[in-house]
């Protein structure tokens, strides 16, 4: 007799965590494993953004961002209350500073209310100082569901979850090649022992973020899109300054980029953190500024769709690299929005490695995207609003890539 279906699931963040436990729930009898290379759950991306809880503000209408994260919020908001984790509506103001800014507020509005964003207000200046007393700008978008919660903890239980369903979650396991055959995955793992495991899937989803790309190539995908990463730098308000941020402050973003810029953010446990900014990482899980993977680098640079990008925005690129380096730099960009944040406010504090995906003509791929070849589903791009859409992401991909049979 045939044994039921085995599926495998490549990364323990928040988006593989959410696909396996989806799987076990939607069908009784399958067999799932996912393959980790670190020691825990959530390493990388999962375990280093800001905790936010995007409502849907920026997305383009339709598109699988906008349309997931809108789902993804009320799964996981229920998803909180279910298991007592975190989950705080503290609220976000998008801050225009100036004529410009507050036209690109429109569009902004616009999209809020096409995704159906609940109870978003325009504000002047003084409605502003309502809600962000020691915030300034010319007007404000208050969006008053904008959450924040501990991605990690939503991680864990995820684990937790899947066990308790009797799926695997093995941890020390990374990928060191996979097959696709005519009947199966064969995929070829190690251990901290040195050992070497093979393991069979039916099928297998590789939601592997910042190693996405190799793990479509191992697959048999091409290499469009490559995964160029980007290191986020934050900074920490001491506590006798957290005062100054009630909820979530952001600038109005430049539709030229994915990245948000420099903005305040109240998280659950009341740190109040500043950033982060966007430089190019030398290595794909550098979280360090000395962190130097030649090998990986060398890949980035030899990526043409990096040198046509680097051409179009090698300026920006300079100054986000003065912020990077530069805590009073780093400090002015923050007072933009809070004019009474000095250097002396701030200090350093943990930083995070967006997997972002860039095409051969140098564009940055902004929406999710997800591939199949064969028997294997490769989450392709998947920056945030991903771990606020992970439970909808899960779905999607459950049904529409990984289908029952």
């Amino acid at each position: 007799m045939r044994s039921s279906e085995h599926i495998g699931v490549v990364g323990a963040g928040i988006v593989g965590l959410a696909l396996a436990r989806r799987i076990l729930l939607q069908r009784p009898g399958t067999r799932v494993t996912v393959l980790e290379k670190e020691d825990r759950v959530a390493a990388h991306q999962t375990g280093h953004n800001s905790g936010v809880v995007h409502a849907g503000l920026y997305y383009k209408p339709g598109s699988l961002k906008a349309t997931l994260c809108r789902r993804g919020v009320g799964l996981l908001r229920d998803y909180c209350a279910e298991y007592g984790l975190p989950y705080d509506e503290v609220g976000k103001v998008v801050v225009a500073l100036d004529a410009e800014e507050e036209a690109r507020l429109d569009d902004i509005e616009r999209r809020a209310k096409a995704n159906g964003v609940p109870g978003v207000t325009r504000l002047g200046p003084e409605g502003l100082r309502d809600i962000e007393p020691y915030a300034a700008g010319v007007a404000a978008l208050h969006s008053p569901t904008t959450a924040v919660t501990d991605f990690v903890a939503v991680a864990e239980q995820l684990a937790d979850d899947v066990r308790r369903s009797g799926g695997r979650v093995l941890l020390d396991n990374p990928v060191l090649d996979l097959r696709q055959q005519d009947d199966a995955v064969r995929v070829l793992t190690g251990d901290p022992r040195g050992e070497r495991h093979i393991h069979r899937f039916d099928r297998l989803v590789a939601c592997a973020g910042l190693q996405s790309d190799r793990l479509a190539r191992m697959a048999g995908a091409g290499p469009d899109p490559r995964v160029v990463p980007f290191r986020g730098h934050y900074h920490e308000l001491v506590p006798e300054r957290r005062h100054l941020v009630r909820g979530l402050i952001y600038p109005v973003p430049d539709p030229q980029y994915p990245f948000l810029g420099v903005h305040l953010t109240r998280h659950v446990h009341g740190e109040v953190m500043a950033g982060p900014n966007a430089v190019l990482a030398t290595a794909r899980e550098g979280y360090r500024l000395r962190d130097l993977d030649r090998g990986e680098f060398a890949e980035t640079l030899a990526w043409p769709g990096f040198w046509r990008l680097a051409r179009r925005h090698w300026a920006t690129g300079m100054r986000e690299s003065l912020v990077s380096a530069s805590r009073t730099a780093f400090a002015r960009q923050a007072r933009r929005l809070l004019p009474e944040i000095t250097g002396a406010d701030l200090r350093p504090a943990e930083a995070g490695v967006r997997a972002q995906a860039l095409g051969r003509d140098g564009s940055l791929v902004d929406d999710f995207r997800v591939d199949t070849h064969g028997r294997v589903a490769c989450v392709r791009n998947a920056p945030s609003p991903a771990a606020t859409s992970a439970l909808a992401i899960a779905e999607y991909l459950a049904d529409t890539h990984v289908p029952p049979r």
